[in-house]
Order: structure tokens, then sequence, then C-alpha cells
């Protein structure tokens, strides 16, 4: 006869263990000794060995009495389904891995690959962390309300860096982010700011025209994006504004002031 600790330690696992499925009545509590204590037969440890295999496989415990009393067709049929069970399990497990390879990743969390690539263009170009990380918010927001539309969104940006000038007004944005506020070289990025927009004027329109602009509720979300990370974004739209130009994310062409 054996002890509670022998029996646990022949079958592999704790005594704690032995008295858990004592109290979820998977193995039946044994005859007491005349000094109070449990013993177990061979039957017992065979029994309690079938338990601990059953778990380690994954079978819940709420399962396991059923499949110890089962007959050989109905332990196959529980086998199977519970087989099916885990390889849900494991599927969704890898959704979640994956999530958290993304999250890792930083860009690829909420952003598709068309996007996550016109960021690494980015940087290839040279800019600053700082602007990768304010464009990527902004595309964030963009593909949550228009997910649809992002393959298009982005080819067009990707055309709009094909032309030196982009590039180059990207990178003067870039380095006002260290200038003082109210520096005086912001009215020099504002008149080559307003002649790009002058220049890209009819391209606007024709994307207006197909329908691939954006909502003027999501143009006022993405230009707080703009406003809270640009330390000169609101004096140069200012600027903008008196030379013709009203918004940031969605351009209005404006009656020029006097």
């Amino acid at each position: 006869m054996l002890t509670i600790s022998q029996l646990a330690a022949y079958a592999g696992v704790t005594v704690k263990a032995v008295r858990h499925y004592h109290a979820k009545g998977l193995l039946l509590e044994p005859e007491r000794d005349h000094s109070g204590y449990r013993r177990y037969d061979a039957a017992a440890a065979v029994e309690l060995i079938k338990i601990r295999t059953l778990a380690d496989a994954g079978v819940p415990l709420s399962r396991v009495r059923t499949l110890l009393a089962a007959d050989e067709a109905e332990f196959a049929a529980a086998v199977e389904e519970i087989d099916r069970r885990l390889r849900e399990e494991i599927a969704q497990r890898e959704r979640h891995r994956e999530r958290i390879r993304k999250l890792a990743a930083g860009d690829s969390l909420a952003l598709p690959p068309e996007a996550v690539a016109y960021l690494d263009r980015l940087r290839t170009l040279g800019l600053p962390q700082q602007v990768v990380d304010l464009e990527r918010d902004a595309w964030i927001l963009v593909a949550a309300q228009l997910p649809d539309q992002m393959a298009t969104l982005m080819a067009m940006k990707n055309a709009q860096f094909d032309h030196p000038v982009t590039v180059k007004m990207y990178r003067d944005l870039a380095a006002a982010l260290d200038w003082p506020p109210g520096d005086p070289r912001l009215e020099a990025l504002a008149d080559d700011l307003a002649e790009l927009h002058e220049a890209s004027w009819a391209a606007r329109e024709a994307a207006e025209a197909e329908g691939s602009d954006i909502s003027d509720d999501l143009a006022e979300l993405l230009d707080t994006v703009f406003f809270t990370h640009a330390p000169y974004a609101r004096q140069l739209t200012r600027l903008l504004e008196e030379r013709g130009w009203s918004g940031w994310t969605k351009i209005r062409r404006i009656p020029r002031r006097r």
C-alpha cells in the first residue's frame, strides 16, 4: 500500500495535485488506516497515471471522468473532439503571436503592407524618425476609417515622392521641427509650400472628383496630429492662409489677404 506522497511520486504529480483530483471527484478517496492516513493500492496508482496522462494531453479536467469511463468508440470520438478544440486554440495562439510580432515591429501593427513600405521609404530618404512617427500616426487613423482606400492613397503618396520637390519639402518641414517659435525662416517655408500647393492643385481636385479624398471630420483629426507634434504648425498654417491656402490635411484655396 502507498501513502499519498508515495502515490504522487510514483505517478509523477504533486501531493497537491492528488488532493485536487480528489476534490474534483476524479480519484476516489481511499480507506484510511488505523492512524488516519490514506493508503492507496495499485489500482489507484493506475487511475492516477491515466488522469495525469489525459491532463498533460490538454484534456480539461471536466472531461477526464467521462473519458475514463468511456468505451473504445466513445473514447475515440471524445479524443477527436478534444483534438479539434486544441487545434483551434493553437490557431488562435498563432494569431496572437502574429499580433505580438506586429506590435514589436511597430509600423505594421495597425497599417497595411503598402503603408509600411511607404514609411520605410521615408526612412530611406533620410527623414528623421520624428517625421516617420508623425506620418505613421496619421496613416493609422486613415487606415482605420478608409481601409479599402489605403492602396490608392499610398500609391498617390509614393507618386508625390517621385518628385524631388516633394522630398525637399519634407526635409525642410523636418528641419523646421527644431526651429524656435516665430523663426523668420517660416516665411520662406510658407512660400515654398504655397508654390507646391499651386503646382499640385489640379491633381488634388482630380483626386477629390474620384472620391479618394477623406472626410472633413477625419481631416480635422489628422490636422490635430500635425498641430500636436509640430511646434510651428499653427504659425505655418496662418502664413499659408495669407498666401491663399487653408487647412493642412485637406487643402483649400481661399482669397488672398490684402
